[in-house]
């Protein structure tokens, strides 16, 4: 076992170039942990919202290795820990925030944040899951309550978490209409599943309420983009219906009262919260169970639109924030 390993790490704030290849020492797992040999990672706005400076509660220590996602095979185990033994291959949610990620050949973290990765896809495509998979599965089973032929509105269907919440409504019998702001994203959403897509860019929230949703409302409105969608979400959700998103920034500014007029449910996801808190952990695992049984039973599939690789992480960051791709960016460690 060698006592080094190569990471790519953030020494300070700054733009895609900011990373460095360093030698790190291969970390110990403490008790309840494990150690994973990693095979890939993926890109999500958290990491380049870290890594530019936007979020610095949310940064590991300096120097700091990004990425949250990760897949890879078990090395070791920590006192404690029985539900994994080395050679598992496992994807999970262990850092990249609050504690060091996964852009290094070894990353250790909370035994509860793992689960058995999905057996009907190659691993390293497991790295694309864990945070918008956990995303899109809390923001329609947990803070909403989705079901068999309800009216489901999908904002940023083509994006990471909005190509997955395509899929898990479906997989819930929702009828999933998806916004898209070109041909190509709203292909993929049909592709995936949705009964329809359409440009909001060129059409007003009550033209697609009046199409799809019988003028009424849609009864979940799914919003993983904020800015101004959080404000037209609230235009296209019926009385007493939900509205769920991942951007408390967006509603910084957003007058609530929309949602006491229509007697509406807000609910709000941060997925990463249990590893930043490092308590309830074991929820992540748990879900990415599930997830992993719907990405076997061929009800979920990760749309990988670039793959770079770990030496890459700077031409991948400025991928991921110029918004010119479709599904995820996986980083694979070679």
């Amino acid at each position: 076992m060698p006592s080094e390993m190569t990471a790519h790490v953030i020494e300070e704030y700054g733009d895609p170039d900011v990373f460095t290849e360093t030698e790190r020492p291969v970390p110990e797992p403490d008790p309840g942990e494990i150690r994973v040999e990693v095979v890939a990672s993926s890109v999500n706005p958290v990491d380049y919202k870290i890594r530019a400076g936007h979020i610095p509660d949310f940064a590991p220590e300096f120097p700091a290795t990004l990425g949250c996602d990760v897949a890879g095979v078990v090395d070791a185990v920590g006192e404690g820990v029985d539900r994994f033994e080395p050679g598992d291959e496992v994807y999970g949610m262990p850092g990249g925030a609050g504690r060091q990620g996964a852009l290094a050949d070894y990353v250790v973290g909370h035994a509860g944040t793992f689960a058995d990765a999905p057996e009907s896809i190659p691993l390293a495509d497991a790295a694309a899951l864990p945070v918008v998979a956990l995303t899109a599965w809390e923001m329609l089973t947990d803070k909403s309550d989705v079901g068999i032929d309800d009216d489901v509105l999908v904002y940023g269907a083509s994006g990471g978490v909005g190509h997955v919440g395509v899929q898990v409504a479906r997989w819930l019998g929702a009828n999933v209409i998806a916004t898209g702001s070109t041909a190509e994203k709203r292909d993929l959403a049909l592709e995936l599943g949705a009964d329809a897509a359409v440009d909001y860019t060129e059409t007003e929230p009550s033209k697609y309420v009046a199409q799809y949703a019988d003028g009424a409302g849609f009864d979940t409105v799914f919003d993983p983009v904020g800015d101004d969608h959080l404000a037209t979400a609230f235009e296209a959700v019926r009385p007493f219906g939900s509205v769920v998103t991942t951007e408390s920034s967006a509603a910084e500014e957003l007058s609530l009262a929309p949602m006491h007029q229509g007697s509406l449910e807000l609910g709000v996801v941060l997925v990463i919260l249990p590893v930043l808190l490092g308590e309830g952990q074991e929820r992540v695992g748990d879900e990415l169970d599930d997830i992993a049984s719907l990405v076997d039973d061929g009800a979920i599939t990760p749309h990988i639109d670039e793959r770079f690789t770990f030496d890459e992480v700077a031409e991948a960051h400025e991928l991921a924030e110029s918004g010119e791709f479709v599904g995820k960016i996986l980083l694979e460690n070679e």
